[in-house]
């Protein structure tokens, strides 16, 4: 502003004139009211543009401030809490020993054929994660009501004994409403005759299904067998996500 009014010879008596003029004017008048002198109305032109371009950078200035206040916490130079989205979770298989077999009051009475609940699920890495939904002890818990989508898969690794050729390997997706016993939601079952001279056979277990869950019910997997191999997380996993239908 100041190197635009040099251009006008600054501190003449007929800008100071003008200047008096503009002061007097009345709150909303138009530059119209001072065309009687064109000299005063360049200046006044002047101030209303100069006036516009400065308010203009503000605005601009205090909204991208506020857009980045509002994406960072400036008190802690950290990124917000991630916004809530639906529920879901991706575990991935962690060892586990095989004196824990799940076999405990915990878990319920399960089947013979499914009775090793398996309580070392990874929720927190690189694979598997948990949102808007609880992990504790090999239980996944819903917080939230609707439909679900539940999935499993276990890759077991058997080992023959030569007498033991054809072992039956069953996963189970085990559902438990609060204060009742556990039900069997999904059941897989692979009966493999592998060579008697083979050291290790492999077998990958897959299932999953639609069910209505209600806020606090639990769900777990059983297996037959903890002959499972813990070496490969995206090959043994336990999940769910609820769907909006």
């Amino acid at each position: 502003f100041p190197s635009q009014l040099k251009s006008q010879a600054p501190g003449s008596v007929e800008e100071l004139r003008c200047l008096q003029v503009l002061n007097q004017q009345p709150e909303g008048s138009s530059l119209e009211e001072l065309s009687s002198s064109q000299g005063c109305l360049k200046l006044a032109s002047t101030i209303k543009t100069y006036v516009a371009t400065v308010t203009e950078n503000m605005i601009r200035k205090s909204a991208v401030k506020e857009a980045w206040r509002s994406y960072f916490n400036t008190s802690e130079g950290q990124l917000p809490p991630k916004v809530a989205g639906k529920p879901s979770a991706h575990l991935t298989l962690r060892p586990q020993s095989l004196a824990q077999d799940g076999r405990s009051q915990r878990f319920g009475n399960l089947s013979q054929s499914c009775r090793h609940a398996i309580t070392h699920w990874g929720h927190s890495s690189l694979h598997s994660h948990v949102q808007n939904m609880t992990y504790r002890a090999g239980r996944l818990r819903v917080e939230q009501p609707g439909k679900y989508y539940i999935y499993s898969q276990i890759y077991f690794r058997y080992r023959s004994t030569g007498r033991d050729s054809g072992p039956q390997l069953v996963q189970c997706i085990q559902w438990q409403p609060a204060h009742s016993p556990p039900v069997l939601l999904l059941k897989g079952v692979g009966t493999k005759c592998w060579a008697p001279e083979a050291d290790y056979g492999l077998h990958a277990l897959y299932q999953g299904g639609l069910f209505e869950l209600q806020a606090g019910d639990e769900l777990f997997v059983s297996v037959s067998s903890l002959a499972i191999d813990s070496n490969d997380a995206a090959a043994s996993y336990f999940g769910a996500f609820r769907l909006d239908l």
